[in-house]
């Protein structure tokens, strides 16, 4: 699909946590003439909202199912603890999950972290979203175990969050549908990787005539400098002849002199 059949404007999917401001501003700065829509979508249904032609790209939580999505690993997530300010993991710098044995640990529908074996004692009921277990745990239910980026989303003034060093992590990827790969999606790519505007999407071009031309003006500019020298050296070498023959006339005229009378 080229640019001309391609949607006027490019629609940008994201799920919570992710933070896609420095992507779009870019965007904005190389492409106004283009703009940029931005689509919520819950981490679940991000990946359907892709298949079924609701945003041309977007950052998914890893993994993507099957083989019709194309998908670009950006960053690993640090999961965290979500505790009340005056719960004691609040003071320790980092816990690990052996420590929140003894604690109620809330696993919401909504859960991006893939479990082998849940931490903690589970809770009576299951929270249907993050934000519905982050409320439990400012109320002292229990405790929550999410990427980073989603404690931050959902911060509160009396709750607090610690690292945990052994847990599963989240990782964040940009992604669109395999067949639809537009120019909007290359200029996409490019962005999130870090292109300059002048990269063309990664495509070399031919170098330029003009350092070439210059390389030959400054072979010409050598051969001219070795003939100057050669030519002042050749002068030099003259003048020091010249000098010389002088030298050997004027010994020889002063030595065809009168000759002494002898008494």
């Amino acid at each position: 699909m080229t640019r001309s059949e391609a949607s006027p404007s490019f629609r940008l999917a994201y799920v919570p946590g992710v933070t896609p401001t420095k992507w779009v501003r870019i965007w904005n700065e190389r492409l106004p003439g283009t703009p940029l829509n931005l689509v919520p979508v819950p981490a679940s249904e991000a990946q359907d909202l892709l298949r079924a032609g609701g945003a041309d790209a977007g950052f998914v939580r890893l993994p993507v199912d099957g083989t019709d999505l194309s998908a670009i690993p950006l960053y690993t997530e640090t999961t965290v603890v979500v505790v009340p300010k005056d719960h004691v993991a609040a003071a320790v710098e980092e816990l690990s999950l052996a420590e929140l044995a003894d604690e109620i640990v809330l696993h919401p529908q909504d859960d991006t972290l893939a479990w082998e074996r849940l931490p903690g004692r589970p809770a009576i009921e299951r929270p249907a979203t993050t934000a519905d277990a982050i409320e439990l745990v400012a109320a002292g239910v229990g405790v929550l175990v999410v990427p980073q980026s989603l404690a931050r989303l959902h911060h509160r003034k009396d709750l607090t969050y610690r690292p945990l060093s052994d847990a599963p992590e989240s990782r964040i990827a940009l992604s669109w549908p395999q067949e639809k790969t537009t120019d909007q999606v290359e200029d996409f790519i490019g962005i999130v990787r870090g292109r300059t505007v002048n990269s063309s999407r990664g495509r070399s071009t031919a170098p330029a005539a003009q350092p070439k031309a210059k390389r030959a003006e400054s072979g010409g500019a050598r051969q001219k400098s070795a003939a100057g020298k050669a030519g002042r050296a050749g002068g030099a070498a003259g003048g020091k002849g010249a000098k010389g023959a002088r030298g050997a006339k004027g010994g020889a005229a002063a030595g065809r002199g009168k000759p002494r009378r002898r008494p």
